[in-house]
């Protein structure tokens, strides 16, 4: 039963993100600018609690893709959001569901932690 709420919900978070285009998909070099540059980023990993435990990048939460809708409260509205995931898919869907609700500065990181890391970046494990 949780794996067809899960399905559903991310057939939503596609079709949310079909229709909303209030982000902006950076890459990972840019990502780190932002950072840098505005020290209230909000930085938002939707992989999994295994994927997390393995390398994150520092400051992250981890709130994963099938969690969002339900936690949405404890992402910030008045904060810059960066969205990462593993390659760049998953946070793509949920950069524009933050979109879609009203959210005004999302980022997704396109190349996920693996251009963060590609890059040469430093990550926590």
């Amino acid at each position: 039963m949780l794996r067809i709420a899960s399905l559903v919900f991310l057939l939503v978070l596609v079709a949310v993100t079909a229709f909303s285009a209030g982000y902006r998909n950076i890459a990972s070099a840019e990502a780190k600018k932002i950072i840098e540059q505005k020290k209230n980023v909000y930085l938002l990993d939707v992989r999994t609690r295994e994927e997390y435990r393995q390398a994150r990048l520092k400051g992250s939460v981890l709130i994963p893709i099938n969690e969002i809708e339900r936690r949405l409260n404890e992402v910030p509205r008045n904060r810059p959001v960066v969205v990462y995931c593993a390659v760049g898919s998953r946070s793509n869907l949920v950069a524009g569901f933050l979109s879609s609700k009203g959210y005004g500065e999302v980022y997704n990181m396109q190349d996920g932690i693996m251009g963060w890391y590609r890059n040469g970046f430093m990550v926590e494990q």
